[in-house]
């Protein structure tokens, strides 16, 4: 396995963050956006929003799910261009950036800035598709079938620029309330006691203080910080680190605080590249599960911040592999 530094608890130091890029560029104000935000959003754009987020994440048949997904997504578009007061057809993708330099306007801790990135992936021929990273990480991709890679980028835009929409509903705020709710369906779903809610060595227990260390903030914020740690799992990080006698709550509280940075990235790439040695061939095969995990999520389109950051880690730790001979 990779060679990792560790402090006296058997965590690993928190190693440098790696640099971003240019902060995104002033947004103009007073212009319709800023009209939009300063209102709460219709009740018929947040039902569309719900419907759709329903759409990726039920099992209905795959038909009905795109349809009500594509519904939803054209609603929350739609009602961008009502707010346009004359300025005709909305463009999505300026819209979505728009969105987010706004929120930084007014006060949103974004750590990175508002800047909104895209990356196409690579190809010759259609269909393209196209990844869209908001501020703090989270990420979808084109959702549609699209023929150029300009329609890719706008596929990209309109389903991140719906999660942001309902991101913004009182619903997806985690209060005292809300981690109430969820830990009692949690404990119902596997079938804990109660009482092991107050118990951070539990799973239940460190579900609890994982919710209530993130009080105020969205549930896609949330699910940001839930990326770390399914990446640990998915690497074996976890299960090494309780083999070093480390405490599930002292793991959260590390990790709580540690941005998914290319040095992480690359400390993971290097685990797989051990494990090669063991298995011949193992990296291969796990990318391809992992590549028919992401295109099943960005065409349900759902949040494929983790799909996406295994896919690129094991893209990283098989372009690291030289012939047989130079990994004796």
């Amino acid at each position: 396995m990779a060679s990792y530094n560790y402090n006296q608890r058997g965590l690993p130091q928190k190693p440098v963050p790696a640099p971003r890029g240019a902060r995104s560029p002033n947004s103009p104000h007073g212009n319709p956006m800023s009209a939009m935000m300063d209102q709460p959003m219709s009740s018929q754009v947040m039902a569309a929003a719900a419907a759709g987020m329903a759409a990726s994440g039920q099992a209905m048949n795959d038909n009905r799910a795109k349809a009500v997904l594509k519904e939803a997504v054209d609603a929350v578009v739609n009602s961008f261009a009502k707010h346009s007061h004359g300025y005709g057809r909305v463009n999505v993708v300026e819209a979505l950036q728009e969105f987010w330099q706004m929120k930084q306007d007014r006060g949103a801790d974004l750590k990175n800035g508002a800047l909104v990135v895209y990356e196409s992936q690579p190809s010759s021929t259609p269909p393209y598709v196209c990844y869209v990273s908001l501020p703090g990480g989270s990420c979808f991709g084109s959702f549609q079938h699209c023929p150029t890679k300009a329609e890719a980028r706008r596929s990209a835009a309109k389903i991140a620029l719906m999660n942001s929409v309902f991101n913004e509903h009182p619903s997806r705020m985690i209060t005292d309330e809300f981690v109430d709710h969820a830990v009692r369906d949690a404990a119902g779903s596997f079938q804990g006691a109660p009482e092991q809610a107050d118990n951070p060595a539990t799973g239940i227990g460190a579900f609890r203080f994982m919710l209530e260390a993130n009080k105020g903030r969205t549930m896609l914020e949330f699910q940001e910080l839930m990326t770390v740690f399914q990446l640990l799992h998915w690497n074996g990080s976890l299960k090494a680190m309780r083999e070093r006698n480390c405490s599930r709550q002292e793991v959260l509280a590390h990790y709580s605080h540690r941005a998914l940075d290319d040095d992480m990235r690359s400390q993971m790439a290097l685990d797989w590249i051990a494990r090669e040695q063991e298995v011949d061939g193992i990296i291969s095969r796990e990318l391809e599960i992992s590549e028919k995990e992401l295109e099943s999520a960005r065409l349900a389109g759902r949040e494929l911040r983790f799909f996406k950051e295994k896919r690129d880690i094991l893209v990283l730790a098989l372009s690291q592999i030289g012939p047989p001979e130079s990994m004796a």
